[in-house]
């Protein structure tokens, strides 16, 4: 089976546990206002590529992954987007004894998601926003299916860590932060609520590709914000 990748990078240390491969899938159905990588929206705009191919590259690293308790973590763009494709590369690694990670907007149909989970050992699941009219001001996309792939990783016991940017202006309101730490209080999978600061890394991606980036005067969050927000979603973990 063939599949579009983007890039791949071999050392990452903040997509799951340990030292990771960072398999970057082409293609993504949102829109994120931060996103940081919009040249990899469109799902033909990488190098097709084979799963032994891809997954004969990851194992070059294995010592590192095994050394760190690290793995790989098939990212994007969306990953969903080419559910196949993702569901034969985790179940290659799976019987490569790699340690998976997922990292996911949630934006697929479950029955993509009930084939891949079961070769996934760790979903990190992007929750933009547990309010649904700044969700959709964030990806131009309707919030019900990242809550129904977290209520899925429930029910199959996936270990799941959620990660959120902190956005100034959008997702920094402190009732809202509080309503997602008590709608994710019952999830016992989730492990932990990795809270990110928003950055502009990737806005020069938007420029080359003459597209309009909107938050070139939003500043990153205060280090006394992301602090509070963190103790916040992560009180009861």
């Amino acid at each position: 089976m063939t599949g579009y990748i983007h890039s791949i990078y071999n050392g990452g240390m903040v997509d799951g546990l340990g030292i990771r491969s960072v398999v970057f899938l082409s293609g993504c159905p949102l829109r994120c206002l931060y996103c940081h990588n919009p040249d990899s929206w469109v799902k033909t705009s990488g190098e097709r590529r084979t799963v032994d191919d891809v997954v004969s590259e990851i194992q070059m690293y294995t010592t590192f992954h095994k050394a760190s308790g690290g793995g790989v973590t098939f990212t994007g763009g969306e990953p969903f987007m080419q559910a196949k494709f993702l569901t034969e590369l985790l179940r290659a690694c799976k019987e490569k004894d790699i340690h998976t990670a997922v990292d996911t907007s949630g934006h697929t149909k479950l029955e993509n998601a009930k084939h891949a989970l079961p070769y996934t050992d760790l979903l990190l699941l992007d929750v933009k926003s547990i309010n649904p009219t700044i969700y959709k001001k964030i990806t131009g996309a309707n919030i019900n299916p990242v809550l129904d792939m977290l209520r899925l990783s429930f029910e199959l016991n996936i270990p799941t860590w959620v990660r959120y940017v902190l956005l100034p202006g959008l997702t920094d309101d402190i009732d809202d932060i509080k309503a997602l730490a008590e709608y994710l209080r019952p999830f016992k999978n989730v492990k932990k609520v990795d809270v990110l600061p928003f950055h502009k890394v990737g806005e020069y991606k938007w420029h080359e590709h003459k597209l309009d980036y909107k938050l070139s005067e939003t500043l990153p969050p205060s280090k006394e914000l992301l602090e509070t927000v963190r103790e916040i979603l992560n009180l009861s973990r």
